[in-house]
């Protein structure tokens, strides 16, 4: 549904969107786990050392990338390809959401050192995005994924609110702070999905998108599947902000609160549930001092699952773009 409107959504999907569509009710995760990952795993390779951690992360963007992953983005490609050059300065001068979606990682696992995962999370997402409103989109989300994990004993809406308002004190950048100010209040007055991304937006912009994933994590909340399934009838850049709301949603409820029925359905190669449960067991044995394992996955088989998928993405867009031309002809 990436890249649809809300209308054409409500539409095409008219029913409660509760399975999966791209191949058959097979579940695949995005790229915005896969980097959530690659974030996690580098975060093994060097807990204590953010130059190290930093390094680590870029080599494993750019063999992940050079294993055809699908759905990236623009200034993760151009940043990927300043990798592979050697270049010092990675980052692209981008506002994209491409630092944010796969921040939340950094705020929980740091949840206890503020000025650690400050530096850190900025340092990550400077290696693909070096707009000021985008490293500061991906700090809100590590924030806000720090305090809702902290806080996760108390799971009521006053309890999120709390979580908000102790992380926007990250936010430097004006537009950004302005646009989180509206998303709380919309959320406040229990404004609709459709209202919301009419006034926030719902694009790949940082704003757009950490904006209407916080209306949507302070709305519904309360419910990981329910706040997912409004934040993907929005339309847009469905799957970032949707893996956004996810994460927070993770960070407050922990796996108990997630879907399981959805999980349960999801392919479980590389960056499946079995292997982004390894990450987790990793990084909790490193938080209860013992000596964490290296967590990787087999390139051969994630380069083959994603070239096999080629077409089925293909056959997608083009049936969208047939169904869009015929909806145009025939309202």
């Amino acid at each position: 549904m990436e890249g649809l409107s809300s209308k054409t959504i409500s539409v095409w999907f008219p029913h409660t969107i509760d399975r999966y569509y791209l191949l058959d009710n097979i579940g695949f995760v995005s790229d915005d786990t896969e980097q959530s990952a690659l974030v996690a795993q580098s975060l093994i390779r060097a807990p204590n050392d953010i130059r190290a951690a930093t390094k680590a992360f870029k080599i494993a963007m750019l063999g992940w990338f050079f294993r055809l992953p699908f759905g990236v983005g623009q200034a993760t490609s151009l940043s990927c390809l300043k990798m592979l050059t050697g270049a010092k300065q990675t980052g692209i001068h981008s506002a994209g959401n491409g630092a944010a979606m796969r921040a939340a990682i950094i705020g929980v696992f740091y949840h206890d050192k503020q000025e650690y995962r400050i530096k850190l999370g900025e340092s990550i997402a400077r290696t693909t995005h070096l707009d000021r409103r985008a490293t500061d989109g991906a700090l809100f989300v590590a924030e806000l994924a720090a305090a809702a994990y902290t806080n996760r004993q108390c799971k009521d809406q006053a309890s999120r609110y709390s979580a908000f308002d102790t992380a926007i004190n990250v936010i430097q950048e004006t537009w950004l702070r302005q646009a989180l100010d509206l998303a709380r209040s919309l959320a406040e007055q229990q404004a609709s999905i459709e209202a919301a991304a009419q006034q926030l937006g719902c694009s790949g912009f940082v704003n757009h998108s950490v904006a209407l994933a916080a209306f949507a994590f302070l709305r519904w909340g309360d419910d990981t599947l329910t706040a997912l399934q409004w934040t993907i009838k929005a339309g847009g850049d469905t799957d970032s902000n949707a893996a956004i709301v996810g994460a927070w949603c993770g960070a407050l409820h922990g796996e108990k609160g997630l879907p399981s029925q959805l999980i349960d359905k999801i392919n479980d190669g590389p960056f499946g549930p079995s292997h982004l449960r390894k990450l987790a067991r990793a990084l909790g044995d490193f938080k209860s001092g013992k000596s964490p394992a290296a967590v990787g996955y087999c390139w051969p088989i994630a380069l083959g699952r994603n070239v096999a998928l080629i077409p089925v993405i293909l056959s997608h867009a083009l049936l969208r773009q047939l169904r869009q031309v015929t909806t145009s002809l025939h309202p």
